[in-house]
């Protein structure tokens, strides 16, 4: 297993980045189908395990900072700490926001993989107002810090493209 190197020396696993990610649409697709947006987020420790998984948040108090990415960032800092996270993998099923980008790299979370893009999810949504989407890669975000997280998207874009059919028109 081939590994790279996340802030702090931490090892990242060479991971099947396509699977995990996958998963991370399914939990999109429950949360879609309890009528929640369609958002979905796993973590993955640095030996594969699956930690814990997110569906968005948004409902049912409308809370607009219930992203599912930066909900289990929140959970993951609490649980394990930025030393434990810096050889975890976050799979999103699209590109966090700035505000989810900051909250990976705040809990230390040492790499982000995800889907469908900002740019994308902007086609898709429009200025719709349950989300006002930012066209701000997580890239630039997460560049800014002093740890380095790696990113890895957008990945299966198409796929991650289809949870959102329906939704925001």
């Amino acid at each position: 297993m081939s590994e790279t190197t996340a802030s702090g020396g931490a090892a990242l696993p060479d991971l099947d980045h396509a699977h995990y990610l996958r998963l991370a649409f399914k939990v999109a697709e429950a949360a879609k189908a309890s009528g929640q947006h369609p958002f979905g987020a796993i973590l993955v420790g640095g030996d594969g395990s699956i930690l814990m998984e997110q569906m968005n948040g948004y409902l049912p108090d409308r809370d607009m900072t219930g992203h599912a990415e930066r909900v289990i960032a929140t959970r993951a800092g609490i649980a394990y700490g930025p030393s434990f996270l810096a050889s975890a993998t976050m799979y999103t099923s699209a590109e966090p926001c700035a505000m989810c980008a900051g909250a990976t790299y705040w809990v230390g979370i040492g790499r982000l993989v995800y889907g469908l893009s900002e740019k994308r999810m902007k086609s898709l949504t429009g200025n719709h107002p349950e989300n006002p989407t930012l066209d701000l890669p997580c890239e630039i975000v997460l560049a800014s810090g002093q740890r380095k997280v790696e990113v890895i998207g957008p990945m299966l874009e198409d796929e991650a493209a289809q949870l959102h059919e329906g939704v925001w028109g």
